[in-house]
């Protein structure tokens, strides 16, 4: 396993990192075939230190299942969570109504309304809501989970420094971001890291996310850089996703996609073959070479799932593989 630095904060992370989104259950699907404790343990036993949460993946559930995996082991762990969306608060911007599976389809089906607020008062409620469930003292990375039109994010990044100050997070970042989000976080206080979604399938932040995140030592955190799964190549249109999977509407798993995402894997399967690992472990390896993208966080719900994240770690790619597969990402066009 590889290990790189969360920006100027001093802390090393595992450039795999373990995404506790799944676990929770909330948008993919339930959680019946979990095993949370065990691909935790695995993860960790094998090079991974970075576990990333946050309070919105199953309503402080998935939070919950992290903090009981590492009891007794918290200090061999960077533990990253996040602020900012809110079920039980109706203050700031609404984005979507919600039930316990996931977005809600329709005004019957809903339970929740979902709001972006990052007014200081709810960043010091939620900080106290996460360490409780998470059951540490302190979250070593701190992120803004999506960004509050109704709030300054200069004062937002006042009170992140406040929470520093006390102890209570070690590093500040932000997720769902733009570069002048970031600017400003950077003109009050130190900013660490960004996280996004970037993946094969999704490039929308290397024109300038990953510029800047490069230029201004700021880490970058590529979430869903499997793009939820079918860059795994194990999972395509006529899989039957659960209630409330997010998945089921997506539109790379729509059957007009197949062939471009059929394609893509070819040339990636070639490379993975060459090398003697599997197509994801080879997909992650890519990301991770990217210019400016620092850690990829990957979901895993078995220690089978968490072992083979871990060994993409390990993976080296070659500059010729690299620009294989990058020809064959550029080809690779969304069908509309």
């Amino acid at each position: 396993m590889k290990y790189r630095p969360l920006g100027k904060s001093g802390i090393e992370a595992s450039v795999v990192g373990f995404g506790a989104w799944a676990i929770g259950g909330w948008m993919w699907g339930g959680t019946k075939k979990n095993d949370p404790e065990g691909a935790i343990h695995a993860a960790v036993d094998h090079g991974i230190n970075l576990i990333d949460t946050a309070p919105m993946y199953g309503y402080g559930r998935s939070e919950e299942l992290v903090g009981q995996a590492i009891r007794g082991m918290r200090d061999q762990v960077v533990l990253a969570s996040k602020c900012g969306l809110v079920w039980y608060e109706k203050e700031g911007d609404k984005i979507f109504d919600a039930n316990e599976e996931g977005r809600a389809e329709s005004e019957d089906d809903k339970k929740y309304e979902v709001y972006i607020n990052l007014k200081p008062a709810m960043i010091r409620y939620e900080i106290d809501e996460s360490l409780r469930r998470l059951k540490t003292d302190r979250i070593d990375l701190y992120q803004t989970h999506r960004q509050d039109s109704t709030t300054r994010t200069e004062d937002v990044m006042a009170e992140l420094m406040l929470l520093k100050q006390e102890g209570k997070i070690r590093a500040i970042g932000c997720s769902n971001a733009t570069v002048e989000h970031m600017e400003r976080y950077r003109s009050a206080g130190q900013l660490d890291t960004d996280q996004e979604q970037y993946s094969m399938l999704q490039r929308q932040h290397e024109a300038h996310n990953l510029s800047f995140c490069r230029e201004n030592d700021i880490a970058f955190l590529a979430y869903s850089p499997l793009a939820l799964g079918i860059l795994t190549g194990k999972i395509g249109p006529k899989h039957e996703f659960g209630r409330g999977d997010l998945r089921w509407n997506n539109p790379w798993y729509q059957k007009e996609q197949q062939p471009q995402v059929d394609a893509l894997l070819e040339v990636v399967r070639s490379v993975a073959e060459g090398k003697g690992v599997t197509i994801a472990q080879t997909v992650i390896a890519w990301t991770l070479e990217q210019p400016g993208c620092s850690h990829a966080l990957v979901g895993a719900r078995s220690p089978e799932q968490a072992l083979a994240n871990a060994k993409a770690g390990d993976v080296q790619l070659s500059e010729e593989e690299i620009r294989t597969i990058r020809k064959a990402v550029d080809r690779t066009k969304l069908e509309r």
